[in-house]
């Protein structure tokens, strides 16, 4: 993690305005991704203590943190993008019907 050499033995807040925040470690039978979520923050439980703040009361969110991430290699949030499917050339037939086939 990009921040675990500021928060290791850190005490510290997380001011979210996603209620569910609160409830993600006491999650019982959680799906693989809220558990991919408790396992990263589960060795900063003891020492963070979770907040919740409206969004619309929230002042000191600034714009970065709220723009979604580019989706390059790079980006922590990369999520590869499944080829289009490649239509073989040989397999498209060409037909020239002409005009007598749209008449009556």
């Amino acid at each position: 993690m990009k921040l675990h050499y500021y928060l290791d033995c850190s005490v510290f807040e997380v001011i979210n305005d996603c209620n569910s925040m609160k409830s993600l470690l006491n999650i019982k039978t959680p799906n693989r991704h809220i558990l991919r979520w408790q396992i990263s923050i589960q060795e900063y439980r003891c020492n963070m203590t979770i907040f919740h703040k409206s969004g619309k009361i929230n002042k000191n969110a600034d714009e970065l943190s709220i723009w979604a991430l580019a989706n390059t290699p790079d980006s922590p949030a990369y999520v590869p993008l499944e080829a289009e499917p490649q239509i073989p050339i040989e397999g498209i037939n060409i037909t020239d019907i002409g005009t007598e086939f749209f008449v009556r």
